[in-house]
């Protein structure tokens, strides 16, 4: 299912023993487009620590009740590697987090998540990945990992121009992947927001904030609408990607996976 970043921001986080607080934001890669980490908003407890947790402890998404179920408990995450606020995710921190947990790295492999292929799940007696050293994917990972808050409101550049503005991202539930950046156009065409998907993007400047995207500002214009209202069924998405006269993630990711096994 997708959802809206800012949909899922909010929502309760239930650990087996309880509730621990409430989804605050995300950390993402810019290789894969992947979430790798919510940030949660614990209050009082554990004050002056980020507390971040891994796709790999999601159980399930409850939308109707606004909850996340996490397969951990309060002592597993109090007891995890500290993370102090606005320290940033070092790989040295996420191999110490990663080996805590005893779970599979999602830089071990040319995956989404790794060696696990394409869904940050875990099996039963599956240990702990040894990091394959010296990958051109480990060294292009290192350090790209952004914060949704921060990157929202950075300025979308066409081939021929700005277009508007990142308002906010679609996320895929199952494997985490951003599937879409919701773009404002309302700059150049009044109330009008559309989608673009991380595919399309050439390049990001983050000391520029700015997302250069490899599309005529015309042919983005002419794009499907999106508005909170939109269902993004499978057929909205087909025709999307039928009008920049592109193939789906959804069959890019069906022969890979079908490789992969």
């Amino acid at each position: 299912m997708l959802n809206k970043a800012k949909t899922l921001r909010g929502y309760k986080l239930h650990c087996n023993d309880g509730e621990i607080g409430k989804v605050k934001e995300f950390y993402f890669d810019d290789y894969h487009w992947a979430i790798r980490y919510l940030i949660a908003d614990t209050g009082n407890w554990l004050m002056g620590r980020q507390v971040v947790i891994s796709p790999y402890a999601l159980a399930s998404v409850n939308k109707e009740e606004e909850y996340i179920n996490i397969n951990l408990s309060k002592n597993q995450i109090e007891n995890s590697p500290s993370l102090y606020n606005d320290e940033p995710v070092s790989r040295q921190y996420e191999e110490d987090y990663y080996e805590y947990y005893n779970w599979p790295t999602y830089w071990s492999g040319p995956k989404m998540w790794g060696t696990c292929g394409l869904y940050p799940r875990i099996e039963n007696g599956q240990v702990q990945e040894k990091l394959i050293e010296s990958t051109q994917v480990e060294e292009e990972l290192d350090t790209h990992l952004h914060n949704t808050h921060d990157v929202s409101g950075y300025d979308i550049q066409a081939t021929d121009g700005s277009i508007g503005h990142v308002d906010d991202f679609i996320i895929d539930d199952e494997t985490l992947a951003i599937r879409y950046l919701i773009i404002d156009t309302k700059n150049w065409w009044p109330g009008k927001k559309v989608l673009v998907s991380p595919k399309w993007i050439e390049r990001v400047s983050w000391n520029e904030s700015k997302v250069f995207v490899n599309l005529l500002r015309e042919n983005i214009k002419q794009s499907p609408e999106y508005t909170d209202e939109s269902l993004l069924t499978r057929d909205y998405e087909t025709g999307l990607y039928q009008h920049y006269n592109q193939q789906g993630y959804w069959i890019d990711e069906l022969d890979s996976n079908e490789h992969f096994h």
